[in-house]
């Protein structure tokens, strides 16, 4: 892979999913049984990372595993998925970890350990820059550092490579004034409330918000809102609301990484944002509909198969 153009440059988080299927979250000092019980690989950067890379994206991973039995396996199934690992560091630490519970109704609550993640360092974009160089865009999210999420942005900004930062898990200390540059910033609701400061309680609210983050020097703002869809707010400012895909949800667990993946892979591919967005909601709508994370990203074979009108677009 030493001298091929990649698609997309991941520089963020991997962690091992503990996913446990429960009836109901367990009152204080009590144990109950839970019915049933998966582990997968997981984190926000490598999930995005794989759904990209399952719909054809040619994706180079800069992350940190730990030092434990875990380490391999997650190094193994990047590889597995066609990435390029040659930038996945080994920490002496544990590596990141991500208990998840999931209840009947498919809602789930998530506890991360970031492990090693938390010694991903603006050195490691340094060791990785002559390859980062040729990629045509990087993805961020914050289960790394933020001063290695600044560094990657302003590298970004230095090279002319867009940046695409999914602000997730929400932290509130995330400076916008080091992230605006970036030519995408995809939040959730919460995220966007904590990146503004402003209530997002109803439609109104969100565009507000997402109105005041476009001002602030973001180019393109990309609300994702679950079963209600993703609303885009262009550089010059202008608005557009598309539908979620209605499907029978089993497990939104990793829903919002798939969309970020899908995304990223059809931008490259075809620079048009509006279907990028069109065909991530399919892709995350479908995600949802089986249990997992990563398991339950399709490959474009089988998205195609059952999505044929999306084709010419993954």
């Amino acid at each position: 892979m030493e001298n091929k153009i990649m698609d997309i440059a991941v520089i963020g988080s991997n962690m091992v999913d503990l996913i446990a299927y429960i009836n109901r979250m367990p009152a204080e000092g009590e144990t109950i049984e839970a019915p049933d019980f998966k582990m997968g690989c997981g984190g926000k950067g490598a999930n995005q990372a794989i759904a990209a890379a399952k719909l054809g994206a040619e994706v180079l991973m800069l992350t940190r595993v730990g030092n434990d039995i875990f380490a391999d396996n997650t190094i193994e199934n990047f590889r597995q998925n066609g990435i390029d690992t040659r930038y996945i560091f080994k920490s002496d630490a544990s590596s990141g970890v991500a208990p998840i519970f999931v209840d009947p109704e498919s809602r789930n609550s998530i506890i991360i350990v970031k492990g090693a993640n938390k010694l991903l360092s603006p050195a490691d974009i340094e060791t990785a820059a002559e390859d980062i160089k040729k990629c045509k865009l990087i993805v961020l999210q914050l289960e790394i550092p933020t001063e290695t999420v600044y560094a990657a942005v302003k590298f970004g900004e230095k090279h002319g490579i867009p940046v695409l930062l999914n602000p997730a898990p929400a932290q509130p200390d995330l400076v916008l004034e080091h992230v605006k540059s970036c030519e995408f910033i995809v939040p959730n609701e919460t995220e966007l409330s904590l990146l503004t400061g402003m209530p997002v309680d109803n439609e109104d609210d969100i565009r507000n918000a997402a109105a005041a983050l476009h001002q602030a020097g973001v180019k393109n703002v990309i609300v994702t809102l679950g079963s209600k869809g993703a609303l885009w707010l262009n550089q010059n400012g202008e608005e557009q609301m598309f539908p979620s895909h209605k499907v029978n949800a089993r497990d939104t667990t990793g829903a919002g990484d798939a969309f970020i993946g899908c995304f990223s892979h059809v931008y490259v591919k075809t620079g048009d944002i509006a279907q990028a967005i069109k065909t991530a909601n399919f892709y995350a709508g479908d995600s949802v509909t089986r249990l997992g994370t990563q398991s339950s990203y399709h490959d474009r074979a089988e998205f195609v198969a059952d999505y044929p009108e999306q084709a010419d677009f993954v």
